[in-house]
């Protein structure tokens, strides 16, 4: 029995890892596809019938290629903080949500912010441990936006925290069987999709990767596995985002079809974004975390404690 106990969480969370890997795969291609239809081109269509398997030799390409480094970087740091990124990338996701309670995260969100923290740590090694430049300076700016917006991330869930009463992602499921909450609460849904795409260094605030500035900003160093492993994180962050969203405003059930309709969705709008919007001044990221999405959590965070308060009152 106690065999069992462990085996069972072991193999669930191996399956769930290659089920992420495989989405990351053709979310790749799918954003290539859709940014070549968004161009007036096509997207990959030389590999197989219609370019489906082209993800999979993009990776055995980047795999077998030669592993480089710069002599005067760090060595580790520089080498193992593309692990770790993809390591916090793949972690975090063991706080999805099933009822058959393969992880029962009581703390789940409390969960999901430890983890997104320490993912600021290993994009600020990647630049700094290259000993280049351009990396520094997008490791610099990664950094600030990063913690920038997680002050709102944070204070959003805060808000929820207060709604339902606890940090657990199942709650979140049990308490929207009727309505969503983006219905009541869409302008903090638009401000946590902002959130998350500045979260995960995605256009229009890809400062971190500033072509036109830094050449390749945080991760111009990495060649072949490296700049492999850096990108599965960015895209497993996306994916565990959309994820997010559909539990926290969408309420699905995960066992539902639609459940993974509105993730592919939100997915989606992670790459129509990236095909419509040009990328924000510095100072204008700064103000719209500062200015705008601050003040307009605090509200909401507020006004779900007043809500709570005046809810006890009634009742007791």
């Amino acid at each position: 029995m106690f065999m069992y106990d462990c085996l069972l969480p072991f193999v669930s969370s191996l399956i769930l890892i290659i089920c992420v890997l495989v989405g990351v795969a053709f979310l790749t291609l799918l954003e290539r596809k859709v940014l070549g239809y968004i161009q007036i081109r096509k997207g990959p269509n030389k590999v197989g019938f219609a370019g489906i398997p082209q993800p999979f030799c993009d990776a055995i390409k980047l795999f077998t290629k030669e592993q480089t480094y710069p002599v005067l970087s760090n060595y580790l740091p520089y080498y193992f903080s593309p692990v770790f990124s993809l390591f916090l990338a793949l972690l975090v996701w063991m706080i999805m949500p099933y009822l058959t309670g393969l992880y029962s995260f009581n703390l789940g969100l409390l969960f999901f912010l430890c983890c997104t923290s320490l993912g600021v740590y290993t994009v600020m090694i990647a630049g700094w441990s290259s000993n280049s430049n351009y990396a520094l300076l997008g490791g610099l700016r990664a950094v600030a936006q990063t913690i920038s917006y997680e002050v709102s991330l944070a204070l959003i869930l805060l808000s929820f925290v207060f709604l339902i009463g606890g940090f657990c992602l199942v709650d979140f499921i049990k308490f929207q069987e009727y309505t969503w909450f983006l219905l009541m609460t869409f302008p903090l849904a638009l401000s946590w999709f902002a959130s998350c795409l500045a979260e995960t260094n995605r256009t229009p605030f890809d400062f971190a990767e500033g072509e036109s500035e830094l050449v390749s900003g945080f991760n111009v160093e990495y060649s072949s596995g490296g700049f492999a492993l850096i990108f599965l994180a960015e895209y497993a962050s996306i994916l565990f985002m959309s994820m997010l969203f559909c539990v926290i405003f969408l309420g699905s059930d995960v066992y539902n079809f639609v459940f993974f309709f509105k993730l592919t969705f939100l997915s989606f709008m992670f790459i129509w974004a990236r095909g419509t919007l040009p990328r924000f001044r510095y100072d204008k990221l700064m103000y719209l975390a500062w200015k705008s999405f601050l003040p307009l959590s605090l509200n909401y965070l507020f006004l779900f404690i007043g809500f709570k308060l005046f809810l006890m009152s009634i009742l007791f």
